[in-house]
């Protein structure tokens, strides 16, 4: 019922506002982002693929979705298939796609200026090292384990184990040199889609969200339990292949952004940092005899917003509270495998900065207009449910750049738009008060510090204006 009269009042939100033709309304300009996303990958296609008019996607782009499902395999086969189903949907793959262009972009820069490495002596055993052993050591793949295997597997049979050594890439022996996607930056391109993929399953369970990329979502499909296993799984297995990457500041970078989408997921649970805890009852098992837990952690000790806190503090704090938590949800994971893939480049420390901060931005302007589809696009456009963020009682940037205008959301924010009208209420407020527009221009500027930040960091190179393309058409995008 909610949803229905989110649909209903969505649509007279949606076409200019402020002079802004918003993104995805009918009659409204065509996405550019998918056309992007096509040309963007032709930099890391064969030539001989370019003639292919069925192959839209790069030759490291189809290693990645065979590596992965190498890397998810397991002997069962009802895990096997749950933990492959959104891989089998059509998806964008940002995320891999980032690391692949970063990668190659990277490698514009001499190696003599890439020798930012912890050298492993058990590689060389000697020092100074040259050009040739320093690109030698960049080059060199990730480990395939380093337990016995019989410890890897266990008890089980090796025949059709749970767990498994890694599967080597494909050509490991050879590097391109001309393409400069390192081994150990195409197995983390597959890692960082793993670890999304897993957050994609747990999203849904906790949403109670019932369509993904068009189709049914896992927990839908397969049930909440075995949404949340297979989220664990992919998990599990991910954090197995970032060891082996053999960089300890790669699996801390890696691993803390598995922690952030958690620490994310807490912070949304509130829409102020300064509001009081909202209790959420959670029923106990039916066989236990334990009382109902708060899973809430408080963001803030102060309790209630202090009387001599005005209410322009309580939204600028509103604001803080929800920027650090999309940094949390989407932009860690983003610009954490950036920065581990100018960190396994060998890059000096400024392009590592740099390459950190690009992802920052980008993965701020991609939640921004994340939340900004959400008030413009129907279900069927975007693959997945609609006005999702105000059912659940989510405050996003379109509904705190209205509540600077109007005081009169304030109330409605706090108790999370859960009495009858409120949504309703929320959406005139947002389109009055062009709240939409005033997002873009927000993600607009994230943008340009994204864009800016390449420059910073890359010489240029068809790689690097094949990010920039990338970075300006997610304004665009409609999915």
């Amino acid at each position: 019922m909610l949803r229905a009269s989110v649909r209903s009042s969505r649509r007279s939100i949606g076409h200019v506002r402020g002079g802004v033709v918003l993104l995805g309304r009918r009659g409204a300009h065509k996405s550019s982002f998918g056309i992007a996303l096509a040309t963007a990958s032709k930099l890391v296609t064969p030539k001989w693929m370019l003639n292919n008019p069925v192959s839209l996607v790069s030759e490291e782009m189809n290693t990645l979705a065979k590596g992965i499902m190498t890397l998810i395999g397991s002997g069962h086969p009802t895990l096997n298939k749950v933990t492959s189903y959104y891989f089998e949907a059509e998806g964008k793959k940002v995320r891999p796609m980032l690391v692949l262009l970063l990668s190659r972009a990277l490698s514009a820069i001499p190696v003599e200026q890439r020798n930012n490495i912890k050298i492993d002596f058990t590689d060389f055993e000697t020092a100074p090292l040259g050009k040739e052993a320093v690109q030698k050591f960049l080059a060199t793949p990730p480990t395939d384990h380093f337990s016995p295997l019989n410890i890897i597997h266990g008890i089980q049979s090796l025949k059709n184990p749970l767990t498994r050594a890694a599967v080597p890439l494909p050509d490991r022996g050879v590097w391109d040199e001309d393409r400069g996607i390192l081994p150990k930056q195409r197995r983390l391109a597959e890692i960082v889609e793993m670890i999304h993929t897993a957050s994609l399953l747990h999203d849904d369970v906790i949403d109670h969200a019932d369509t993904r990329r068009g189709r049914p979502s896992g927990n839908v499909q397969f049930s909440n339990k075995m949404a949340v296993l297979a989220g664990d799984f992919l998990l599990g297995r991910a954090t197995v292949a970032i060891s082996r990457l053999r960089n300890p500041e790669v699996v801390e970078l890696m691993s803390s952004s598995i922690a952030n989408l958690v620490e994310g997921e807490f912070m949304q649970l509130n829409n102020l940092a300064m509001e009081p805890e909202r209790v959420a009852k959670v029923p106990a098992p039916k066989k236990l005899d334990l009382q109902p837990h708060d899973y809430r952690v408080p963001v803030a000790t102060r309790g209630e917003v202090p009387n001599h806190t005005s209410e322009d503090a309580v939204i600028a704090s509103a604001f803080d509270h929800y920027l650090h938590k999309s940094y949390l949800k989407t932009a860690s994971l983003i610009s954490k495998s950036c920065r581990a893939t100018a960190i396994l480049s060998g890059a000096q420390p400024p392009v590592i900065e740099a390459a950190y901060n690009f992802g920052k931005n980008l993965g701020l302007c991609f939640q921004l207009v994340d939340d900004m589809l959400d008030f413009t696009m129907s279900a069927a456009e975007l693959g997945k449910p609609a006005g999702a963020d105000l059912e659940l009682g989510i405050s996003t940037a379109p509904v705190l750049f209205a509540w600077k205008e109007d005081p009169s959301l304030g109330p409605l924010i706090r108790r999370h738009f859960a009495e009858p009208g409120d949504v309703q209420q929320v959406l005139k407020s947002v389109e009055k008060h062009d709240g939409v527009a005033k997002t873009r221009a927000l993600a607009e500027r994230y943008r340009d510090q994204a864009l800016q930040n390449l420059r910073d960091a890359l010489p240029e190179s068809d790689s690097r204006s094949a990010l920039e393309f990338l970075t300006n058409s997610i304004l665009t995008r409609r999915r």
